[in-house]
């Protein structure tokens, strides 16, 4: 099994360049399923779940085709990828597949909207928490699919179709709204989604849809209305950057001190992270390549912070900002609202020296003069990426253990930090 070596105490300057965001190119991969025609996605990343999802789709009877290398495109572009999913042959999404990633989960929504029926296992992923699927199922419910449990398959039929309906989500849900958005598309009549997520990524699936013929008002905002159209059609559509490998390496860049242009960034979908960034010392700034981000020397402030759904401040930046705060001259408080089982990177973090106590739903982060490297050890995806962020400023040498966490979330991450001037390398057992 792979493993990271990192060498800490490195500057990084430089320019990162940003990936397409995947908690957009999965739903928009799924999306592909709600046609017969072709469906095309640019900039999409090279990333472990990504590959996965190819073969849930292919499961389901989607063709998939890759463009080829083109003269002057970099690995770090992002692929094209081309989905047709001409005929569903199967509405089984198996717990093999499904177990090992949960937004695969969200073809539930498109193949009862185009079959009128799905079989679909229940979900897996990063454990972080139990985030169950009753606010899905509820939404599925309410557009008239007939819902029940069956071996730890969810069945949802609807024989005549799904029917439009007014739902309101009693708390955000990013996946329940990418599946409603879906299922209502084809949905007979009016679909109006409440207390709908506000996300980029959501946003950037609803303008897709538009593309492929959905009408849907409100994209961006807490409402959105759906009128369900009786087929969609094919479409091309570039996945918008990932907000989230933005700001991870914003908060690298901050960690480590330089100065680093993150490429393609758009620092307008992060706000929230910009002002605590800039509370804690660094200089964030548009650019006109997309976001820079310097600390030359200067301290590192402590902060106090809750994760919120969009536009308040990352459940998936959390840990990232945690590992940051490790160096801070003072008391950090980071409160975790979303999931309730997202604090196990502290004691991977306790190992290279930080000192951090729990109570509840919060974290006390007490800055300290030194870190020191040691074995470590992934435990999700979010907080994989926080021990790297806390190796590249530990002395010594940090190996962290079981990066397919990484693999599945972070496109070519030890290229990017190493043209920037981390010495890291992976390690092949």
């Amino acid at each position: 099994m792979d493993r990271i070596r990192i060498r800490g105490g490195n500057k990084l300057n430089g320019t990162i360049h940003i990936s397409g965001a995947k908690n957009a190119a999965l739903p928009l991969m799924i999306a592909s399923l709600l046609t017969d025609e072709t469906l095309t996605l640019r900039n999409v990343p090279r990333l472990a779940d990504v590959n996965l999802l190819l073969r849930i789709l292919r499961n389901h009877g989607a063709d998939m085709s890759m463009d080829g290398k083109r003269a002057g495109c970099s690995v770090m572009q992002g692929e094209t990828v081309h989905l047709t999913a001409g005929e569903i042959v199967d509405t089984v999404a198996p717990y093999e597949l499904v177990a090992k990633m949960r937004a695969s989960f969200w073809v539930l929504g498109p193949l009862v909207a185009r079959c009128h029926q799905a079989r679909v296992s229940l979900p897996g992923g990063c454990a972080i928490g139990t985030r169950p699927v009753d606010l899905y199922l509820m939404a599925l419910e309410k557009l008239g699919a007939k819902i029940s449990l069956d071996g730890g398959y969810v069945v949802a039929e609807a024989p005549s179709g799904l029917i439009g309906d007014r739902i309101v989500f009693p708390k955000v849900s990013v996946g329940a709204t990418h599946t409603t958005l879906m299922a209502a598309a084809l949905a007979k009549g009016e679909t109006v989604i409440e207390n709908a997520a506000r996300e980029p990524e959501v946003a950037d699936v609803a303008q897709c849809l538009v593309k492929m013929g959905a009408k849907i008002a409100g994209i961006g905002s807490s409402t959105m209305t759906v009128q369900g159209v009786e087929r969609l059609h094919g479409a091309r559509h570039d996945v918008l950057p990932d907000r989230i490998e933005t700001g991870t390496y914003a908060i690298t860049a901050a960690m480590t001190g330089g100065d680093v242009t993150l490429a393609g960034a758009r620092p307008e979908l992060l706000d929230a992270l910009n002002e605590v960034m800039r509370q804690a010392g660094a200089e964030v700034a548009a650019s006109k390549d997309g976001m820079r981000v310097q600390r030359n020397g200067g301290l590192l402030h402590p902060i106090s912070v809750e994760t919120q759904p969009y536009p308040g401040f990352a459940t998936d930046l959390q840990a990232q900002l945690m590992a940051l705060m490790t160096k801070a001259d003072g008391v950090s408080t980071i409160r975790e609202t979303i999931f309730e089982n997202r604090f196990m990177h502290v004691q991977e973090l306790a190992r290279l020296g930080a000192d951090i106590t729990l109570h509840g739903d919060t974290a006390h982060v007490r800055g300290v003069d030194r870190l020191v490297g040691a074995q470590v050890m992934a435990t999700d995806l979010r907080a994989s990426v926080s021990l790297v962020i806390a190796g590249l400023a530990a002395e010594g040498d940090t190996v962290l253990n079981r990066v397919y966490h990484l693999d599945r979330g972070f496109e070519t991450l030890e290229e990017k930090l190493k043209a920037c001037g981390a010495d890291i390398e992976r390690l092949s057992d």
